[in-house]
């Protein structure tokens, strides 16, 4: 089954043509299936690149899925258009009379500032106190990871002396998860971050899980199972070329920055990088799906319940 999302979506033309399967609202409304509800709180301010990376991970399943795109609600965005916006999200605050499946909540460049000081926290602490009863599976990615394992937990980040930045060995920590069904025991995932969750921090709090880490740069993926959620501090929706971009925005604004570790070969930024994730990201995102499926209700009034 595919993905149904807006015809007009960029992200649309762009998984067509990658093979994805993707279907429009009235050819979905032919199918007598209940498709999962997934919604993407996209805090990126590349939205149009980020759109397209999720919905390639979570339209690979056999499963059709309807996807929500949601934002902040007065937040404004400053690298998308104002008509780009209007057209395909939702602000949370018409949002969160929904129940949904599974939300994503997308990472932010805003890891610099203290929680509070973020322009959207308020809003956000709302966000994640709503998922506790309108959705029934959460995952967090990077700075959305990093704001739930705060809010639930108590859990802080902590400010990097240098950025980690490029693609870093991880292992599996958990043969028995579903969420790493398939894995192999060592994988590369993209690393692009000024802070981190300690594992010491992770090990004190009640209720956490480390799937995944690394001896570079720490956890990467953790359960919260209490609050049906999922964290994870990496980038396996990043495209090829995406650390490129960021390095090659850093060097062309100046901003000190070292070459991606293990992402250019031989570490040559001259040389094209490699997609050495991809089949990781689609495994886990799959995983993740089909756990939706196995346990959510039917009936969409009982999410939360």
């Amino acid at each position: 089954m595919p993905i149904k999302i807006p015809s007009l979506l960029p992200a649309f033309d762009v998984l067509q043509s990658e093979g994805v399967m993707v279907m429009s609202e009235r050819v979905a409304a032919r199918q007598d299936i209940r498709p999962l509800h997934i919604g993407l709180l996209n805090l990126m301010p590349q939205k149009i690149q980020t759109e397209t990376q999720f919905a390639r991970l979570i339209g690979a399943t056999p499963l059709q899925i309807e996807l929500t795109l949601i934002r902040m609600t007065e937040h404004q965005s400053k690298n998308t258009s104002a008509d780009h916006m209007e057209a395909f999200y939702q602000p949370f605050q018409k949002a969160k009379a929904q129940k949904f499946d599974g939300l994503i909540i997308t990472g932010a460049p805003i890891e610099h500032l203290p929680f509070e000081e973020v322009s959207y926290w308020d809003e956000m602490v709302e966000v994640m106190e709503w998922t506790q009863t309108n959705v029934h599976s959460t995952f967090g990615v990077c700075w959305g990871g990093m704001a739930m394992i705060r809010h639930f937990h108590g859990v802080d980040k902590h400010m990097l002396d240098h950025k980690a930045f490029g693609c870093f060995r991880h292992h599996r920590h958990d043969d028995s998860s579903p969420y790493l069904r398939g894995f192999s025991d060592d994988l590369v995932i993209p690393v692009s971050r000024w802070t981190e969750i300690r594992p010491s921090d992770i090990e004190a709090a009640r209720g956490l899980t480390t799937l995944m880490s690394s001896e570079d740069t720490g956890p990467c993926l953790v359960e919260d199972s209490g609050h049906r959620a999922l964290y994870i501090f990496n980038h396996f929706e990043y495209d090829r070329g995406t650390l490129k971009q960021e390095y090659d925005r850093d060097i062309a604004n100046r901003t000190p920055i070292n070459v991606p570790i293990n992402y250019y070969p031989g570490d040559d930024p001259a040389q094209p990088p490699e997609n050495r994730w991809r089949s990781h990201g689609h495994l886990l995102y799959g995983n993740w799906i089909n756990e939706i499926y196995q346990s959510t209700s039917y009936d969409m009034d009982l999410i939360g319940s």
